[in-house]
């Protein structure tokens, strides 16, 4: 979610996944919220041995994924992932369960184009919280190995803008806002359905998923980590809007992807001012 957002982004009409070459690539006349972030949707990437899985990301409310994932999109690919993003639900303001539906099918489209049997999933705010409605609902569980969630509206938020927005131009911030029926729906048990691997990273710092701790899940230890930044790095303060350009993040989603299982509780991220 980007609450602040509402005040200054105006709300756009979001391209889908109008995407021309295998379905993938930007067409030559895409305004410039279709363009992917530097490194991703690359038809011609096959994943190796070493990277199985395709990553999708997925942005927050509000955002394009050129935005979103300008800083991380290009390292996931420079460390060898195929990457792969897509503009969803008008600027993801649809309702959440319309908008996984358009997550299926773009996952569909990339398993498809790179021959692989599964995706790791990194999204951003809503878009950390939305795959689980795929996964739990849309039949995603055995077609994602990674769930990656950065600072996730799991349980909703209690900032009050969510339930204006929500009002008005946002049915996404409606669903977003704690104790909503969607948010109600998807966090009946389990949780975290069998399948993926969860991975949660949260900063004490965010403003717009209200408290920070709603982003947290419940499950298995062996299928689950739930992170805050500031437990590795207490003087690392980045706040919701740009967690996913934080390097100390950025180490964190790394560290999920790259291994069996979801990110190592005991994993120690190299923090800024570190030396």
């Amino acid at each position: 979610m980007r609450l602040r957002s509402i005040v200054r982004f105006p709300v756009a009409a979001a391209a889908t996944a109008a995407l021309a070459v295998a379905g993938l690539a930007a067409p030559a006349h895409a305004d410039v919220t279709d363009l992917p972030p530097p490194g991703a949707n690359n038809p011609a990437c096959k994943p190796d041995a070493e990277h199985p899985q395709p990553v999708v990301l997925v942005n927050g409310t509000f955002k394009t994924m050129a935005e979103n994932w300008a800083t991380l999109s290009p390292q996931l690919a420079d460390a060898g992932y195929c990457v792969f993003a897509f503009n969803y639900g008008n600027a993801a303001t649809d309702p959440v369960a319309d908008s996984a539906a358009e997550l299926r099918d773009f996952v569909n489209t990339v398993l498809e184009t790179t021959g692989a049997d599964k995706v790791d999933i990194v999204g951003h705010s809503q878009g950390g919280m939305m795959p689980r409605y795929y996964v739990k609902f849309l039949g995603g569980a055995p077609l994602v190995d990674d769930l990656v969630g950065i600072v996730p509206s799991n349980h909703g938020t209690s900032n009050p803008l969510a339930l204006a927005a929500g009002a008005t131009v946002c049915p996404s911030c409606a669903d977003q806002t704690a104790g909503s029926d969607l948010l109600r729906k998807l966090n009946a048990e389990p949780e975290t359905p069998a399948g993926p691997d969860y991975t949660v990273v949260t900063t004490e710092y965010d403003e717009v998923v209200v408290p920070y701790t709603s982003a947290y899940l419940s499950g298995s230890p062996k299928h689950l980590t739930n992170v805050r930044v500031q437990d590795r790095c207490p003087l690392d303060t980045t706040e919701h809007d740009q967690a996913t350009k934080d390097p100390v993040v950025a180490q964190w989603v790394k560290n999920a992807l790259a291994r069996k299982g979801p990110a190592d509780p005991a994993f120690e991220p190299h923090c800024l001012g570190a030396g």
